[in-house]
C-alpha cells in the first residue's frame, strides 16, 4: 500500500479525533441546554467518524497489496479510543439526554449539574488523548519514523505520558470546580429550623 493511502487514513483519524477533543473541551461552555445538546450531537458524530476510520485502516491494509505503516501508526490511539467507546460514549449519551429534557425550553440556562456532567474527565480526557496519539501516528504513516525506533518511541511515549497527566489534572480540577458550583445551591437552600424561645 502506498504512502499516500497511509497518510490519508491516519490523517483522517487524527483530524476526526483532534476535532472531537476540541469539541469535548468546549462542551461545558455551552450557554443553553439546546446548545449543549447540539455540541453533544456533533461530538457523537465525530466519534462515529473516528471509529469508522479505525475500522477502515485494517480493512484497507488487508484489501490492498503491499506494506502498510497505517496499522502501526494507529495502534497507540486505539487504547484511549476503546475507553471513549466503552465509557465516554455512555456518559456523553447521558449529557445529551439530560440536555434533551430541556427541549421545551431551549433558551433555558444550563443547570450547574448538567454543566458539571458535560465537563466529566471520562468524556474529555480519553478523546483528547486519542487525538494526541493519532497525531503521533502521522510521522509513522509518512515513514519519517521507523517502527520500532527505540529512541523516538521513548521520547514519544514520554511526551504522551506528560500530556496525559496534564490533560487529566486539568479535566479533574475543572470537573471538581463545576461540581462544587452544582452543589452550592443545595447548601444555600437548606431550611432553617426556628428555635422556639420558652
Amino acid at each position: 500500500m502506498d504512502i499516500i493511502t497511509d497518510l490519508t487514513l491516519v490523517g483522517a483519524l487524527a483530524i476526526a479525533w483532534t476535532a472531537a477533543g476540541l469539541v469535548a473541551d468546549g462542551l461545558q461552555g455551552a450557554r443553553s441546554a439546546a446548545q449543549l445538546r447540539r455540541r453533544a450531537g456533533w461530538l457523537s458524530a465525530l466519534v462515529i467518524i473516528g471509529s469508522a476510520v479505525f475500522v477502515a485502516v485494517p480493512a484497507t491494509a488487508w484489501v490492498r497489496p503491499g506494506e502498510s505503516n497505517a496499522p502501526a501508526a494507529v495502534l497507540l490511539a486505539a487504547i484511549p479510543a476503546l475507553v471513549v467507546l466503552t465509557i465516554g460514549v455512555r456518559r456523553l449519551g447521558q449529557v445529551r439526554r439530560g440536555a434533551g429534557a430541556f427541549a421545551t425550553a431551549p433558551h433555558a440556562p444550563l443547570p450547574p449539574g448538567l454543566r458539571a456532567a458535560a465537563a466529566h474527565p471520562l468524556i474529555l480526557v480519553p478523546m483528547q488523548v486519542t487525538g494526541l496519539a493519532a497525531l503521533l501516528g502521522v510521522p509513522i504513516a509518512a515513514r519519517l519514523v521507523e517502527v520500532p525506533a527505540s529512541d523516538v518511541a521513548g521520547y514519544a511515549i514520554t511526551a504522551v505520558g506528560v500530556a496525559v497527566v496534564a490533560i487529566g489534572v486539568r479535566a479533574a480540577v475543572r470537573h471538581s470546580r463545576l461540581s462544587l458550583l452544582a452543589l452550592a445551591p443545595i447548601g444555600r437552600s437548606r431550611p432553617r429550623i426556628p428555635v422556639s424561645s420558652r
